[in-house]
């Protein structure tokens, strides 16, 4: 194939598994000739440098080979470096373009209005005197609704999904999510003698602002009950569920997992701070609200365990190291095919090239009806015969 230059970043928060794809990226590209150029800070990377600037250009622009990725791949976290930055809708105008013309429009969100700015014509820009000729973009639904624009403004985009939270469209596996169940589930076992040693109730909240699969898929393994976003429970019926598990358990404890996101009837959880370049600001803790809730209607004493960022730290597990390595083979696959526009995918169990989401569909959400018990508050554990691997029905 031509020699190509490849533009790589990681946007959002980090999850274990990103530095694999980036290596792995690195090193096929190698092999066939091309070369490597990593955005740092995201999307930031392309709307805040001043390619003329070496000070500037060294902050966000990191030429990337087999020596300074060798061992990336060994650590969490993102050798790029990540931020939540939105090209579509910068509320200040970066330093680098004072004085530049770009679209303004009116943004409105929960009744606050603001003027958000398009930098979109100087980030192609950037990427034409970059060089570039292909951009992989690796991130969750709002890192990956801005790749979606710039492939609808010409330029070649391979998308890799990655998110904890598991929600991404087209897909039903997105890199770092095993690593989170598996450290929740570690977390939750190691916390039982605490719970248990003081009799009490033990609360755990888990990221997951729009979907449940982190929360119901730690219950699956740690068969206890969760609360999700996609169902309001009832908070008494739940209570009452809680003091009668801990009434039928010989250690006298009983445990709860809630998605961040999650919600009782009556009930909806509150906010705080700015929001960011995608809208979202970050929520209080509805496990300390449960706590709070807990206390007066019986007395009982609880413990509240707030497992979300401690769930993307650290080093990746098996299966998101196998699946990072995969999706960034299947990458570069599809990039030596001259395909764009396209994501890194596992459906139905098999790996699969998929279009990008469309943003407008928003977050991928569980399916109460095949996977939740909405009178126990539990996963459903019945009827996965021909299931794929991670037991979504198509």
């Amino acid at each position: 194939m031509a020699r190509h230059r490849i533009g790589i970043l990681t946007g959002g928060g980090d999850v274990p598994g990103l530095n694999s794809v980036i290596k792995s990226v690195v090193y096929r590209s190698a092999e066939i000739g091309c070369e490597v150029v990593g955005i740092r800070r995201g999307w930031e990377g392309l709307t805040h440098v001043n390619l003329s600037d070496p000070a500037s250009k060294s902050r966000y622009i990191l030429p990337l080979n087999r020596e300074n990725t060798r061992t990336i791949d060994r650590t969490g976290g993102t050798f790029l470096h990540s931020s939540r930055t939105n090209p579509t809708k910068m509320k200040k105008i970066p330093p680098v373009l004072q004085g530049q013309k770009f679209e303004a429009k009116e943004s409105t969100k929960k009744g606050v209005t603001s003027t958000v700015y398009d930098v979109t014509p100087a980030v192609l820009k950037n990427i034409e005197t970059l060089g570039l000729d292909y951009l992989i973009a690796i991130g969750g639904d709002d890192t990956l609704s801005y790749a979606s624009e710039l492939d609808r403004k010409g330029m070649k985009v391979i998308a890799v999904p990655k998110t904890m939270d598991n929600d991404v469209r087209n897909t039903e596996y997105c890199i770092g999510f095993s690593t989170a169940i598996t450290r929740a589930m570690d977390a939750i076992d190691r916390q039982r003698t605490t719970v248990g040693s003081h009799e009490r109730i033990g609360i755990f909240r888990v990221f997951g602002r729009d979907a449940g699969y982190t929360a119901l898929y730690t219950a699956y393994v740690t068969a206890v009950r969760c609360c999700i976003p996609e169902y309001k429970v009832d908070l008494k019926h739940m209570i009452d569920l809680l003091i009668q598990d801990k009434r039928n358990n010989p250690s006298n404890y009983s445990l709860v997992i809630l998605s961040e996101g999650a919600e009782w009837q009556g009930y909806k959880v509150k906010e705080y701070g700015e929001a960011d370049a995608f809208g979202h600001r970050k929520k209080m803790s509805v496990a300390e609200d449960l706590s709070d809730e807990i206390k007066q209607a019986t007395g009982e004493e609880t413990v509240v365990s707030d497992l979300t960022y401690d769930l993307r730290s650290g080093s990746p597990d098996f299966v998101d190291r196998m699946v990072a390595f995969t999706f960034a083979g299947m990458a570069m696959d599809a990039l030596e095919e001259g395909k764009s526009g396209v994501m890194t995918a596992i459906n139905e169990g098999r790996y699969a090239i998929v279009p990008i989401p469309d943003p407008k569909l928003g977050p991928r959400k569980v399916d109460i009806e095949s996977m939740y018990n909405t009178e126990r508050y539990r996963p459903k554990y019945d009827h996965k015969l021909g299931l794929p691997i991670f037991l979504t029905r198509p």
